[in-house]
């Protein structure tokens, strides 16, 4: 699996006043944090993005979207979005703006934190 550079570029172009991001080359894709957070990833040309359970029920019922499904079983809160939903600045923009909402509720990782994660 890899990732589709183009649509990175127009993520990064999104978010790019935002402080707190990073990225990570993950899973055969690139995965955006915030904070720590993972929020979004890009595999091939779609977007998976952390919405948060409360929010993936409504959002699941929008065009271009469905359970993200990366280990065969559907994980909650999360969700892929296919290329067409997304192909616009706005729609772009408008999905983005789910998962940053919501990993914006989220405690921020700590530089320690995230030390002993890679150890464990």
């Amino acid at each position: 699996m890899a990732y589709d550079e183009s649509v990175a570029q127009r993520v990064r172009q999104e978010i790019h006043d935002r402080e707190g991001l990073s990225e990570r080359k993950m899973f055969g894709g690139l995965c955006l944090m915030l904070h720590g957070n993972m929020f979004a990833g890009i595999i091939n040309g779609e977007l998976m993005l952390r919405v948060g359970p409360v929010n993936s029920d409504e959002l699941l019922t929008r065009p271009g979207a469905r359970p993200m499904d990366f280990t065969g079983k559907p994980m909650k809160g999360y969700i892929y979005i296919e290329a067409s939903a997304f192909s616009s600045k706005a729609g772009l923009k408008d999905w983005l703006g789910y998962a940053l909402s919501f990993v914006e509720t989220l405690p921020p990782k700590s530089s320690a934190k995230l030390m002993r994660s890679k150890r464990a």
